[in-house]
């Protein structure tokens, strides 16, 4: 724990033990802080395994999960999210010695899924914020929306189109929400198995952040021009594929779609040259204004 920490978790703790001489708010307040400024202190490798094995895959991932819908919900706010209020919400006491574990793996899938990263923005209260690392869009055309998850989902659809030569199949876009666990404790894309792709999305259920997901990929995005969702013909049942719209061509481009594929592999963009050759070659075009 470091020195600052210490002090305040000391200060903080004779604070709420000098106003709790009995059972009440104020014991309940000393204990709260008790548990927050444990997780301050540095657990061994040996120590952190320990307690990763007393919880299975299925249910750290479910967690895990929570955590993400907790923090997008409340990131809608642009309110500083405490960590006190994700022991409460989120965490619980079972899981607080892995809490650093489950906010890793979060922080992971924000990044993946939605281009957005936890940061820490007050070591001393413990308080976080989500920041987008999406690729910049055009100046003239951004907008507050384009900061939020729906905007991270496109993104990740635009990459999948791109790095699979512009054109991707309904299927591999449903396939590969699920495999990013966009689920988010089964709300999002229920009931999508092997047998049911593209038919079963969404279930009936609304997911509290992008509402009906088929619909929003398939229509909000279509109408908005940032995607084509083209029928295969001589298809029965139809089929379906996905392009880029004209409005993704002129918001971002396939170098910065690249590099942000490249950075969240932690990879060179070369280790793809074919969509190199091509993200340079666009970029050393003329772009229409």
């Amino acid at each position: 724990m470091r020195t600052g920490e210490a002090r305040y978790c000391l200060k903080k703790m004779s604070q709420s033990r000098r106003s709790s001489k009995g059972p009440g708010p104020s014991q309940a307040q000393s204990m709260e802080v008790d548990e927050e400024c444990t997780l301050t202190q540095t657990q061994t490798p040996s120590q952190v395994q320990h307690n990763l094995e007393r919880w299975s895959e299925n249910q750290m991932e479910h967690k895990v999960n929570e955590l993400v819908q907790f923090l997008l919900v409340r990131d809608q706010k642009k309110i500083p999210i405490k960590r006190a209020d994700i022991l409460k919400h989120v965490i619980f006491k079972d899981y607080k010695d892995i809490f650093p574990e489950i906010l890793k793996r979060a922080n992971k899938t924000l990044e993946q899924v939605f281009g957005l990263e936890v940061v820490e923005i007050d070591p001393k209260y413990h308080t976080y914020i989500l920041i987008s690392k999406l690729p910049p869009l055009e100046e003239d055309v951004m907008t507050e929306d384009e900061n939020s998850p729906k905007m991270g989902l496109l993104i990740i659809i635009l990459s999948l189109i791109f790095m699979r030569g512009n054109v991707a199949k309904e299927s591999a876009v449903w396939e590969m929400l699920r495999r990013l666990q966009v689920e988010c404790s089964g709300y999002l894309l229920a009931g999508l198995r092997k047998g049911g792709l593209g038919m079963g999305v969404g279930n009936g259920k609304k997911h509290r952040i992008f509402g009906d997901v088929k619909k929003l990929v398939t229509d909000e995005f279509v109408k908005q021009k940032y995607l084509e969702y083209i029928r295969l013909p001589h298809t029965d049942p139809p089929e379906f594929e996905f392009r880029w719209g004209p409005r993704a061509a002129k918001e971002t481009s396939k170098k910065q779609i690249l590099q942000f594929v490249a950075k969240i592999q932690n990879k060179n963009p070369k280790t793809w040259m074919n969509q190199y050759n091509e993200a340079e070659a666009e970029a050393s075009g003329t772009r229409r204004c």
